[in-house]
């Protein structure tokens, strides 16, 4: 079902922002001399946004919060001198005011805060009668409808111009990145709200700067609106996230060897994909169809269980059969994350309908 928001272009005093649109600057204002430092070199390659944070929610207390108010005024320094548009996140109604007081120019809301009905409301009853562009930032968690309702409540204030930022989500397994992508959410956002310009954070995603160009050629191959990158004059000295973040020189390197797509499909082309998307549907039939026969097959498994008062979980079966299918899935060229997701997701189905069989009367 398409969301009903009511969008503007994205624009700043009516220019328009030309796509793909790049953010960057550090993850957190350090000082005012590394701001600059980062700032000028960054607006010499033609960077138009400059995003630094000023508080800082972290996970434990006695990490770097940020320096709070005083970045500000290095925030307007970088406007003034360098000409760029400035930018940073804000986590409560203070921070709006603060912000919008120093001449902030766009602001968004972080995944913490995203993930806060409470929060999200408070701050876009801060914002209205204010003329400003507001990011939102995916919840911490792959709901795709809570982050939705984040954009809803500051869009109901009257706030026109958005985007939308996937910059990953939380998991408990270990990943080859901080926040897995679930590409997913953010297409299943752009379906659900067509107009919604889509930036893709790849440093939170990456948690490691030798991903970067990776997530950020796929965000260009899926025709997301833009990337926002924590750049930083020395990264390695960062008081946040150094592993992160690069050095301006490092942040040309990656969007030098950007591959931008056509979005537009050629009707040669498209005759082309309609016949292979074709074959994709026939394909999902006969695996839904699979899919079927296996749960039938699990149904009388939980029978035979149910009948010989033996539990639903057999651990070690489990375990053998994920071993098993991980072996034959790398056999077959599919990674490991995805066979782990997918097998975990039918033994969970395979268990919803034993269960349905064991507690029948």
């Amino acid at each position: 079902m398409v969301v009903d928001v009511e969008l503007e272009p994205l624009s700043f005093e009516g220019d328009l922002f030309s796509k793909p649109i790049f953010m960057a600057g550090p993850c957190s204002a350090e000082t005012e001399e590394q701001v600059m430092n980062t700032a000028i070199p960054l607006a010499e390659m033609g960077i138009r946004i400059f995003r630094a944070g000023i508080w800082k929610p972290r996970t434990r207390p006695n990490a770097f919060e940020g320096v709070g108010s005083e970045g500000l005024k290095w925030l307007q320094r970088v406007k003034k001198e360098t000409g760029m548009l400035v930018s940073t996140e804000v986590a409560n109604v203070k921070h709006v005011y603060e912000a919008l007081k120093y001449g902030v120019d766009i602001i968004w809301i972080g995944a913490r805060t995203s993930a806060n009905p409470f929060a999200v409301q408070d701050i876009a009853d801060s914002l209205r009668g204010v003329n400003i562009p507001v990011m939102v930032k995916n919840p911490v968690n792959p709901d795709v409808d809570l982050w939705i309702g984040a954009i809803e409540r500051i869009n109901n204030a009257g706030i026109k111009r958005m985007a939308a930022i996937h910059r990953g989500f939380s998991s408990y397994d270990k990943t080859l990145y901080r926040n897995v992508p679930h590409w997913q959410v953010p297409i299943e956002l752009r379906r659900r709200i067509p107009n919604m310009p889509i930036i893709t954070d790849p440093s939170h995603i990456c948690g490691n700067r030798e991903f970067l160009f990776d997530i950020s050629q796929k965000a260009m191959d899926l025709n997301f609106d833009g990337l926002i990158i924590e750049t930083h004059c020395n990264p390695d000295k960062a008081l946040s996230d150094a592993n992160q973040q690069v050095t301006p020189e490092g942040l040309k390197h990656i969007l030098d060897r950007l591959v931008l797509r056509d979005p537009d499909i050629k009707e040669e082309l498209m005759l082309t994909l309609a016949g292979l998307r074709d074959q994709i549907d026939k394909l999902d039939d006969r695996i839904i169809n699979l899919l079927e026969e296996r749960m039938q097959v699990s149904e009388k498994i939980g029978g035979y269980k149910k009948e010989n008062n033996i539990t639903i979980l057999q651990t070690k079966r489990w375990d053998d059969m994920l071993k098993n299918r991980l072996r034959l899935g790398s056999m077959k060229g599919l990674s490991e994350e995805f066979i782990i997701k997918l097998f975990r997701s039918i033994h969970q189905e395979s268990i919803n309908h034993q269960t349905s069989i064991m507690n029948e009367d």
